[in-house]
């Protein structure tokens, strides 16, 4: 399968309010490979390439959540649950579902969040049930 995408440059205001956070969900949905520095965290898919795609979290001290919603997807609704459980023992904010939202779409299974800067996030599956 061809790459989707190469990167995403995350911004948050402070990594020091998120870190704990996305250590615990970005492996949950697919980036185990984890490297840091004082100004950023990389977290890596994990696959036989040189450089797999990655999401940088990046400390901008003046960005400020927007309504910029960034979705993952899960291959089923028993996978959107798991990463619900863990957002919220990540510390989460503003948790909706994991539930149905058939304005989507007839099988559209997702949980809403934000991270603990108020970045929202979501993680979803298109699929029926199990």
């Amino acid at each position: 399968m061809r790459r989707l995408f190469d990167h995403v440059d995350w911004r948050v205001r402070s990594l020091a309010e998120v870190k704990a956070f996305y250590v615990k969900f970005l492996p949950a949905v697919g980036f185990p490979e984890i490297e840091e520095n004082a100004e950023w965290i990389g977290f890596s898919a994990k696959r036989d390439e040189p450089k797999p795609e990655f999401i940088g979290v990046i400390e901008d001290r003046e960005h400020r959540p927007s309504a910029t919603r960034l979705a993952f997807w899960a291959e089923t609704r028993t996978e959107v649950d798991r990463i619900a459980g863990v957002v919220v023992a990540a510390g989460g904010k503003n948790v909706e579902g994991p539930m149905l939202n058939p304005e989507y779409g007839p099988d559209y299974y997702a949980a809403f969040f934000e991270d603990p800067g108020g970045n929202r996030l979501e993680v979803c599956c298109r699929r029926g049930s199990e």
